[in-house]
């Protein structure tokens, strides 16, 4: 069986993340979300086809031709016209059954085991059901699809895993375009349907990446599987506890506390009198300065963090420079849930704890202070003491 993953959109509700970048290569433990997918998949299908668009190069020279055993084939979605369209892409090198997984998505093992079987959908219960495609089912059996409607009769929801066969191409050819003029895979699936029993799999954990805080979902789900395995370079007094990842060429100065779980990469810097708290994963090539707490938040590749700086519940790009002293607030003095724009809407993060999302190539002057929910794009600053109220865009 092969199995096809749609990575061909550029995503705009995970801003300023994705300005450059396709979603399905944003970082999650220290790997790819397209990584940790492919991941999955192994020993269940032989081959991997990827509706590359947007970024197709950055996806091409990541993976290559094979990852692991398993051959890597790429093809091509020119247009934006929707999730059909892109799977239409692929018709050339389908025959019989196959999987199909959203390149945004991250999918248990078991559920892509499961769906292997026999024609079938991924759902799962989620409390925000308007936003996604809502599922209407027979017993276990689908019976449609309904696209982000303004009123859900149930939330249960389409993860975007599926188990189909060929003839989805002849019935996509015949969907008429949808009012965003787009081609709906969903509408196909429909169809789809109606010849053949789709049984409807429902799992607990599905992550789909909507917007930049469920990154930090995620991250917690894949940290608490770890093993420990620390290679690091160890000065004294230092203090490791739990489910803790150190890559080779790291060092961890004197009087660091590192709280498990927690992932940091090679050739780091980390200290001293650091605390590094649960739920934390460091890219490679970073640098931690003196007294730094970070606490639930992704740092990726070759950022630093001046000393005296607090950094909680946050998704730094690569190579960010925060400045000595600066604070990410992560707490509304009302304690209600922290909002954060998204393409001029005010977004509630359903988080009562979410600090800022800062986009690559950001310089933070020394003492600055960030707002809940704010968000910086790739290559802004801020001036020393700046108080970041509103978004920085650029």
């Amino acid at each position: 069986m092969k199995a096809v993953i749609l990575c061909a959109g550029k995503a705009t509700r995970t801003y300023p993340l994705t300005i450059e970048r396709p979603k399905p290569l944003l970082k999650v433990a220290n790997k790819t979300i397209l990584e940790w997918n492919l991941d999955q998949l192994k020993d269940v299908v032989k081959e991997v086809i990827l509706v590359v668009g947007f970024g197709k190069e950055m996806i091409k020279n990541l993976l290559g031709k094979k990852y692991g055993k398993m051959k890597i084939v790429y093809t091509e979605q020119k247009e934006a016209l929707g999730t059909g369209h892109a799977l239409l892409q692929t018709e050339a090198l389908i025959d019989g059954d196959f999987l199909v997984l959203m390149g945004d998505t991250f999918y248990l093992k078991e559920d892509i085991l499961k769906c292997s079987k026999k024609y079938s959908l991924l759902a799962i219960k989620n409390d925000n059901p308007q936003i996604f495609g809502v599922i209407e089912k027979n017993e276990n059996s689908l019976l449609r699809i309904i696209e982000k409607p303004k009123v859900s009769k149930n939330n249960l929801v389409n993860c975007g895993l599926y188990h189909l066969n060929e003839e989805i191409f002849s019935m996509l050819k015949r969907t008429k375009v949808s009012k965003r003029g787009e081609i709906e895979l969903t509408d196909a699936i429909n169809h789809f349907a109606k010849k053949y029993e789709v049984r409807i799999l429902e799992t607990n954990k599905c992550f789909m990446i909507t917007y930049p805080w469920d990154l930090l979902n995620l991250n917690e789900f894949l940290l608490e599987k770890m093993e420990r395995k620390v290679k690091a370079k160890i000065e004294k007094n230092v203090m490791i506890k739990g489910k803790v990842v150190v890559g080779k060429g790291t060092i961890l100065r004197s009087g660091t506390y590192i709280e498990g779980p927690v992932i940091i990469g090679e050739n780091c810097d980390i200290g001293p009198n650091c605390y590094i708290r649960k739920y934390t994963s460091i890219g490679n090539n970073c640098r931690i300065g003196n007294a730094v707490e970070v606490k639930n938040s992704i740092i990726m590749d070759s950022t630093h963090i001046g000393h005296h700086a607090y950094i909680g519940d946050s998704i730094l790009d690569e190579n960010v420079n925060v400045g000595a002293g600066t604070k990410i607030a992560n707490l509304r003095h009302d304690n209600e849930n922290v909002k954060s724009m998204v393409k001029g809407v005010l977004i509630d993060t359903g988080r009562r704890k979410f600090g800022s999302v800062i986009g690559h190539d950001v310089h933070l002057g020394i003492n600055t202070s960030i707002y809940p929910g704010r968000k910086l794009w790739p290559f802004t600053t801020t001036l020393p003491g700046e108080v970041v109220k509103y978004d920085k865009e650029k």
